[in-house]
């Protein structure tokens, strides 16, 4: 097994793929270079020398400056790196485009029409409260109702999309709540949705209702517990209804161009730029290529790699929406005092990650290379086909949701750290490391870890397989283990 690799030619450090023992003599490029310390897998190490002040060059850019002098052969990380990041910049456009384009290829997944012309990978039933105060006799209802229907009838998955919110918000706050719940009401992968209000939140059940414009009146239903007897008994009543509802749905065969899907890294370290996140970049550029779409997200973790993502704007009026994107989050962190560059996590420092330039660099592969055509709101659904941006924070939970709220029928999750969770539509874990994969076998769903003696041509079509049966039905880890969440960007006061 090798034990560097150098991803730019540009590059003045290399990443260590296992584990380096001071005094090592590594070979690379047809040089050597010689461990002055103990240095992590995943961790950096100096090529060259790196005076102070100059640039320490990863994926060929920079993603920091030396703040000592460091030698040939040291550990490259936090304690002699710092960020170049500060506040808002001025930007440019400069188109530069190269994307890589598949084959068009015959290939479909078993999917559900929808009345809308919509498609979904799953025939869920969803409880959406209104409001957090009634999740909990939202759980009591799942119970009642799985057991009348130990097999969930035609549903794959019957979830409760819990929250806090829903009251005591305002302005922003309160239409971003109803914004997500809207959209989740509406996602191509709920085959019946039981609204669930209170009665007296702000976010009241009769105007929820006007939101949401056209609906399937016989898959979307409501309840309001305050106007009812016993808000159980009714509610499993309805459940019953959107039973009836589904009885009849099956999958069919659906072209690869309706598949949307969204892409996120969470724990990551020093492989998830190596393995991981080029696999999602390649299947991105792959699906595009078949006429569908991907939604890259995370906006704090493109600052730093910002540049690139402009330089793929396929016109001026789209890289004016990246620019805006960019700036107006850098300037929601600047409006409650926080500097822009303080992103990486203690796991991803330990996973081998010095600065958000790195962190970025990496994370920003997932969208392989194609041009960027959209970039939507907190909330909005998505437009174009295509490579979209949306804008989220990093946060896996809050990011996820908001993917899903755009009508990805499924999530790509890419991770080094590792991770339980899963948002409330299938989310694809996969390992940037063989030993994450191995560790976590009952959380993790694919293994980025084989890249590193396995060509990308193999291990993509692997991945296209893969996830081609997941949107045919096959189950990921968090779905069999049952976990399953929404989560609400929060901004502004509580009453």
């Amino acid at each position: 097994m090798r034990r560097l690799m150098k991803m730019n030619p540009r590059d003045n450090v290399a990443v260590a793929l296992r584990p380096i023992a001071a005094g090592e003599d590594l070979q690379l490029d047809k040089k050597s270079v010689r461990a002055v310390q103990d240095i992590p897998q995943g961790h950096k190490i100096a090529l060259t020398a790196i005076p102070a002040g100059s640039s320490v060059t990863k994926y060929g850019y920079p993603i920091g400056h030396a703040i000592t002098a460091i030698a040939p052969g040291e550990w490259v990380h936090t304690h002699n790196v710092k960020t170049n990041l500060a506040g808002e910049k001025q930007y440019e456009y400069h188109p530069n485009l190269h994307p890589v384009i598949y084959p068009k290829r015959s290939l479909t997944f078993q999917g559900y029409r929808r009345a809308n012309g919509k498609t979904g990978i799953r025939n869920d039933l969803y409880i959406v409260p209104t409001v957090g105060c009634v999740n909990g006799i939202a759980e009591q209802m799942i119970r009642a109702f799985k057991a009348e229907h130990p097999d969930l009838g035609p549903f794959d998955n019957i979830t409760v999309l819990k929250h806090p919110y829903g009251c005591s918000q305002l302005g922003e706050d309160h239409l971003m709540t109803r914004s997500i719940l809207a959209d989740a009401v509406l996602h191509p992968n709920a085959g019946g949705v039981l609204v669930f209000g209170l009665g007296c939140e702000n976010n009241v059940v009769s105007e929820f209702r006007e939101r949401l414009g056209d609906y399937d009146e016989q898959r979307v239903k409501f309840l309001v517990a305050q106007e009812v007897e016993d808000e159980l008994e009714a509610g499993l009543a309805l459940l019953e209804e959107l039973v009836e509802a589904a009885r009849n749905d099956r999958r069919e065969p659906v072209p690869l161009s309706e598949l949307n899907v969204g892409l996120k890294c969470g724990g990551s370290d020093g492989f998830s730029g190596i393995t991981a996140n080029p696999l999602l970049g390649a299947f991105s550029d792959f699906l595009i290529s078949q006429g569908g779409s991907t939604i890259l997200t995370e906006v704090p973790e493109m600052f730093g790699a910002e540049q690139m993502l402009m330089a793929r704007a396929e016109s001026q009026e789209v890289f004016e929406q990246i620019v805006a994107l960019i700036n107006d989050f850098k300037q929601y962190f600047l409006s409650y005092g926080e500097p822009v560059y303080e992103n990486p996590s203690p796991g991803n420092k330990a996973g081998g990650i010095s600065t958000l330039e790195d962190k970025s660099l990496g994370c920003t592969q997932k969208a392989g290379t194609a041009p960027v055509v959209d970039v939507l709101k907190y909330g909005e659904k998505l437009r174009k086909k295509g490579l979209s941006l949306l804008q989220a924070p990093g946060n896996d939970l809050v990011a996820s949701s908001a993917l899903a709220a755009a009508d990805c029928q499924l999530v790509l999750f890419t991770t080094g750290r590792g991770t339980p969770f899963g948002s409330f539509v299938p989310t694809v874990k996969v390992a940037t490391n063989n030993e994450l994969f191995a560790r976590k076998q009952h959380w993790m769903d694919f293994n980025a870890g084989v890249l590193l003696d396995t060509p990308m041509e193999e291990v993509l079509e692997q991945f296209i397989h893969y996830v081609i049966a997941v949107a045919s039905g096959q189950p990921t880890r968090n779905e069999q283990n049952e976990v399953r969440e929404l989560a609400i960007f929060k901004t502004g006061v509580t009453l």
